[in-house]
């Protein structure tokens, strides 16, 4: 695998080595020694799939405090503009964001460590979502800021009309408004 550090440190994109013949393809999605060797100690403890059709934007979430949560994101099936959003008041991107395309061709992986607000907007059909957490899903530690707060920056590649959300993201409040890590 290759890891590679985005503009914002601590954030990676991770290309896997893809193997493919006439049967298919292979690919190795996660090796605890070289994540260590690259990225540094994360004790991943569980993971989650999610489905969602063109369109669908889910985020931008985080979980506040010690219930904050890491994450390692993959598209098994499809193509998704994926997004991370530092909320580190500390860090000196604070309020940025760096995104990549994760689809089943290209099979990166993402790295978002604690203390950011993480979302996807899907580009294709459908697609499949994976990912590892660092943390359990904890309903009051939930947070999150507006996908399309002007503050951000973000230029999501669909028509804001298409986009289909969730009635609580549509209310998440603005990036001025919201919880920061120190």
């Amino acid at each position: 695998m290759e890891f590679k550090e985005t503009s914002i440190k601590g954030v990676y994109v991770i290309e896997p080595r893809v193997f493919k013949d006439a049967r298919g393809y292979f690919v190795e999605t996660w090796k605890q020694a070289e994540f260590n060797e690259h990225v540094g100690r994360v004790d991943f403890i569980q993971d989650n799939e999610s489905k969602s059709s063109y369109g669908v934007l889910r985020g931008l979430h985080y979980q506040k405090g010690d219930l904050s949560q890491a994450k390692l994101v993959r598209v098994i099936k499809g193509r998704v503009l994926d997004v991370a959003v530092d909320l580190r008041r500390s860090s000196p991107t604070f309020g940025q964001h760096v995104m990549v395309e994760l689809n089943e061709d290209n099979k990166y992986q993402f790295f978002i460590p604690r203390g950011f607000a993480h979302g996807f907007l899907v580009l294709s059909q459908e697609a499949i979502f994976a990912y590892k957490v660092d943390n359990v899903y904890a309903p009051q530690a939930e947070a999150g800021i507006r996908w399309n707060d002007p503050a951000l920056g973000i230029e999501w590649p669909i028509d804001p009309k298409e986009v289909q959300t969730s009635e609580k993201d549509l209310k998440q409040p603005l990036l001025s408004e919201a919880v920061y890590f120190e």
